[in-house]
Parts: structure tokens; C-alpha cells; sequence
């Protein structure tokens, strides 16, 4: 664990799945405003791009600390707020970003290798919607968000559209969208505020690593003719909008699904019947 000197006084925002893509855009976008203190939680499998994070954040004044964990149980939810208890005090916690992914593709009926069974619908569905609501109680429980706190996922368009072999994927999606109506009723009358980011396929290592270049040519060709503006979002837009939720001009959002796709699903109709 790596820290910056700093005073503990300071707000602080708590992002899972900060090494990279988006998550490192979003703690890199908002150390810079509204000027907080990062936790970022990771797995480590991105060093490089979590060390260059470090700097980011240390640059704009503010600390960091690099937890290495997975960030899927509630066990690890525990031990990460005891963690950050270290280094954070109390009501400190103005921003938690649940950014995380693990999920598994496949079939639900499939006879081969791809058939999504219990021990892969159980890691998805706590990695990409249970951990959510491990968090919130944790540090909830610990007394550490701060007054008006913002607690955000993050969620794509799949709920809109069905894409192959993205079943559970959009189930654990679905899961999470109601995790975050639930607290924000539970975490309304203490001021705090839940809500889900929907934006569309944005370029990160991890999608670089799973296409080959000839596919992720592809796929940017898709999206320029999916999307109005004619091309893809980027993690720096998703981030800088982020910023904007952080702040007081977004403090009425309570329980929403606040769509930041650009549009991109308005032409998939048009698109399969006029190609």
C-alpha cells in the first residue's frame, strides 16, 4: 500500500477498479476537481498504469493510496475500509465509484465450455453488482461518508439491446441498477446520494486486450455509424462528467440511470434494416 503526505481532513473519493480505463480516468479527473484524496482499489494487473496513476493524483496535490485486492467480497470490502480507516477520517468519504468488472460470457444453455454455470453466475453477479452494496454497508457502517456523498455505478447499454453471449452480464447489471434505487431510498434521508452511469464502449487496456487489432477496428467502424456523433466516447469524457456528479450542481440526482451513451443506440433499428 502507497501513500502521499497529506492531512486527514481531507475528502476523499473510493474507486474500485482504479488501475485502469475507466476508473483511472475517473481518479485521475477528479483529484484534479473537485480536488479529492484517491483510494483506489485494484487487482494488480495493470502495475504500470497504477503507478502512473500515483503520480497523476500526487501531481494535482492530492494523496493516494494503491490498495491490491480483489474487490468482489464482503470480506474485502471490510478489510478495505479498515484500510482506509488507516489513512481517512471520519465523514471523509465524498465519492465512491464502483468500477469493477469480471464478468463471464457464455450461453446459459450451452453444452460446451462457454455454459455460464453457478460458480461463473456467483463471481458475476458479486463482482459486478453485490460488491456495490458490500461497500456501501462497509462504509456506511464505519461512519465514513462524508456529508452529501455521492455513490455511483457504472452501467452500459446492454439493458437496452442483446448482444450474443452477454446474458449474464446484463443480468448482473440489471441486479445493480436496483441495488442502487434501494440505497438511495436508504441512504436519502441522510443526504447521500446513488446513481448509475450509463455510457456506451469506451477504449481501456482491457479491451485491448481481449480484441485483436483487426477487431477493434471493427468495432470503432461499428460505433462511428452506431452513434450521432460519429464515433466513440472516451474515458476522459465519461471522467470529466463525473466531476459533474461530484458536485453540488448534481445533488438533486437521487436513484437515476443518468444516460451518457450520446445516443448510441438510437440507429441499431435503422442500421439492421438499412445497412
Amino acid at each position: 500500500m502507497n501513500e502521499g503526505g497529506g492531512d486527514t481532513g481531507q475528502e476523499w473519493a473510493v474507486i474500485l477498479g482504479a488501475s485502469s480505463g475507466t476508473g483511472a480516468g475517473i481518479a485521475e479527473a477528479v483529484a484534479h476537481k473537485p480536488g479529492l484524496n484517491v483510494f483506489g482499489v485494484h487487482r494488480g494487473r495493470y502495475p504500470d498504469t497504477a503507478s502512473q496513476l500515483e503520480q497523476q493524483v500526487r501531481s494535482a496535490g492530492r494523496r493516494v493510496v494503491m490498495w491490491q485486492a480483489d474487490a468482489s467480497t464482503p470480506e474485502a470490502a471490510e478489510a478495505g475500509v479498515a484500510a482506509l480507516r488507516e489513512v481517512a477520517g471520519l465523514r471523509s468519504v465524498k465519492l465512491f465509484v464502483h468500477s469493477i468488472a469480471g464478468a463471464s460470457v457464455g450461453h446459459f444453455l450451452s453444452a460446451g465450455e462457454d455454459r455460464l454455470h453457478a460458480r461463473r453466475i456467483r463471481r458475476t453477479f458479486d463482482t459486478m453488482a453485490h460488491s456495490f452494496v458490500y461497500w456501501a454497508q462497509a462504509l456506511a457502517d464505519a461512519d465514513l461518508l462524508a456529508p452529501e456523498s455521492r455513490l455511483l455505478g457504472l452501467q452500459n447499454p446492454l439493458d437496452e439491446t442483446h448482444l450474443g453471449n452477454t446474458g449474464l452480464i446484463s443480468a448482473s447489471k440489471a441486479a445493480l441498477e436496483m441495488y442502487v434505487r434501494y440505497l438511495a431510498m436508504e441512504l436519502g434521508p441522510r443526504g447521500h446520494r446513488v446513481n448509475l452511469l450509463k455510457f456506451g464502449t469506451v477504449m481501456t487496456p482491457a479491451l485491448k486486450h481481449v480484441y485483436s487489432p483487426e477487431a477493434l477496428a471493427r468495432l470503432e467502424a461499428a460505433h462511428a455509424k452506431m452513434n450521432p456523433a460519429g464515433r466513440m466516447s472516451t474515458v476522459e469524457e465519461v471522467a470529466r462528467f463525473v466531476t459533474v456528479l461530484a458536485g453540488e450542481e448534481a445533488g438533486w440526482f437521487n436513484g437515476a440511470t443518468i444516460d451518457f451513451t450520446g445516443g448510441m443506440t438510437l440507429r441499431l433499428l435503422d442500421l439492421v434494416l438499412n445497412p
